[in-house]
């Protein structure tokens, strides 16, 4: 998805068209979870961040871990599960990347952060 994701709105739409080509043959169950964990980050990074955006995806060498980036330029505002700046009715977003994904965490430096969520892939996927 480089050099970036729009400054507007979320491409969500092509997000998820993208993952999908490029984890053709993952399990359906893993794979609708990577599609709501990068739905979830990409949306928080609209809502909560500035710009300018991006999001990665990669898969380890020994093909086990599948591991997706995104990056904001609000390094100082850090997600947390079950709280949300925008209402009570919100917050649950990174509740869900919690349950469904096998770790994830914060990096910053400088003036970026990026939201990493992993995925542990089974022989079959």
């Amino acid at each position: 998805m480089s050099p970036g994701l729009p400054e507007d709105s979320p491409p969500l739409v092509h997000i998820r068209r993208w993952l999908r080509a490029t984890f053709r043959g993952c399990r359906d169950d893993l794979l609708d979870d990577i599609l709501l964990v990068c739905t979830e980050l990409v949306s928080n990074a609209y809502d909560h961040a500035c710009g300018p955006r991006d999001v990665r995806v990669a898969r380890d060498a020994g093909g086990r871990v599948i591991r997706v980036e995104v990056d904001d330029a609000s390094p100082r505002v850090l997600p947390t599960p079950g709280v949300s700046s925008i209402g009570s009715f919100r917050g649950r977003g990174m509740t869900l990347v919690n349950a469904l994904a096998s770790d994830w965490g914060v990096r910053t430096g400088g003036e970026r952060k990026t939201v990493w969520a992993e995925f542990a892939v089974g022989a079959d996927a």
